[in-house]
């Protein structure tokens, strides 16, 4: 694509979400402004803040930047609701994958709603932070984040001057993440955007009430668990005691900096499952270090293979890199807000100015999302001369009475560059 088609595409893109978002605002002000502020999200200048937006809108001062975010009426909710209609217009996949994270926001003083000293995966560490919960979306066509909610700590939901101060709404309790996370995906459940699988780390997985939502509305899930999460009375590190060599697979999640991202793998079904589904624990093997595993518990349709659920697993990382993207490009992390209504605002209208940058990207490259020929699919991958392993589970260590969940599946190419997964912390 030439510079000046950039340019072009960039400014249609962005007067279409102008459009789209202008009935929502009632004066000719805010619609103004809610246009330049996205112009100036996408622009290239080198931090989204206050006096930055101001000056690529042409004022003066800050002042009508921090009225739009936290004066002028208008609702982020009802723009949220809008972001998910753009992507269904333009990322809808019936296969997409939907995936529950959280990211930091690293903060000074005590102001901010909903700081506090936390653990951020963002820093690897405990920080004063506020913590954002985040629904991605990873179809075929490109990847987005359309939902947010930002944590809020019990000592503030207790601190009445502090919730007054912050004008977090009187409405708002003391909601896990996975809780907040559970919230989101039945709002997308509802907004029509189709989506056939949901992954997230163990945060969420082991969050029984999100594996039992998508069995009773039939969506696919692989959600990470820790070791210990109990499966039949077992905790699932015991069911991988004794397995047989033939029953791992070495495929690839995507690709790496370094190629493809080549664990070990094997599956395990187990009983319980919506009608037409399977459940199953897969398992993550470290080719560098074996006595390294990850597992996650599954929920497919029933003719699923290995390779699929391999991508969905791999498609977890997606949302590290829109967290880099937002952060990097859309000034996600930028905000010079301290109120509850204010972060969700200015995270709302950056979220949007990165799907924009999602359906420029699949235009681009004519109508994929993709940086390669075939986004978000496994990979099988052996050694010259090796056999190939097996891609179901040794009747030995099957649960009596279950058939063979996954056949092996033909070679298909890695998926997109990926990220590691962070280590989570325990649900909040």
């Amino acid at each position: 694509m030439t510079a000046a088609l950039e340019v072009t595409s960039w400014m249609t893109a962005v007067a279409a979400i102008g459009e789209r978002l202008a009935p929502r605002f009632a004066r000719a002000e805010p619609r103004r402004r809610v246009w330049s502020y996205l112009r100036g999200l996408l622009s290239p200048i080198e931090r989204k803040n206050g006096w930055q937006l101001a000056e690529a809108a042409g004022d003066a001062t800050p002042d009508g930047v921090q009225d739009f975010l936290s004066r002028t009426q208008w609702d982020a909710d009802a723009i949220r609701d809008d972001l998910q209609a753009y992507v269904r217009q333009h990322l809808d996949d019936p296969a997409a994958v939907l995936v529950l994270d959280e990211t930091g926001f690293l903060k000074k003083g005590d102001k901010s709603a909903g700081v506090q000293r936390q653990y951020s995966g963002t820093a690897g560490r405990i920080e004063n932070c506020q913590i954002g919960v985040f629904l991605g979306y990873a179809s075929c066509h490109g990847q987005a984040l359309i939902d947010r909610a930002l944590y809020l700590p019990k000592s503030w939901v207790t601190d009445p001057d502090r919730r007054r101060e912050a004008r977090i709404p009187t409405a708002s309790s003391f909601a896990t993440t996975p809780q907040q996370g559970l919230g989101m995906l039945e709002h997308a459940r509802q907004s029509g955007l189709s989506f056939g699988w949901i992954t997230g780390d163990s945060v969420y997985g082991c969050d029984y009430r999100i594996r039992r939502w998508a069995e009773q509305h039939r969506r696919g899930y692989v959600l990470a668990v820790t070791s210990a999460q109990q499966l039949g009375l077992r905790p699932v590190c015991d069911w991988i005691e004794g397995l047989p060599a033939e029953d791992w697979q070495r495929l690839s999640a995507g690709d790496g900096a370094k190629g493809p991202r080549l664990y070990d793998w094997a599956l395990l079904p187990y009983r319980g499952a919506a009608p037409g589904f399977r459940c199953a624990l897969l398992v993550r093997r470290s080719i560098i270090k074996p006595e390294e595993y990850a597992f996650y518990l599954t929920h497919a349709p029933e003719q699923t293979t290995l390779v699929e659920l391999v991508r969905v697993a791999g498609s977890r990382w997606h949302i590290e890199s829109l967290f880099e993207q937002a952060k990097g490009e859309v000034g996600l992390d930028q905000y010079e807000v301290r109120s509850w209504i204010g972060w969700h605002r200015h995270i709302t209208l950056s979220m949007f100015a990165l799907a924009c940058l999602a359906v420029i990207r699949k235009g681009a490259v004519g109508g994929r999302g993709s940086d390669g020929p075939d986004d978000g699919a496994a990979a099988a991958h052996r050694a010259r001369g090796q056999a190939p392993a097996r891609g179901v589970v040794s009747p030995a260590h099957r649960p009596p009475g279950r058939a063979a969940m996954v056949y092996v599946a033909k070679t298909t190419p890695a998926a997109r560059t990926t990220h590691p997964l962070a280590q989570p912390a325990a649900a909040r």
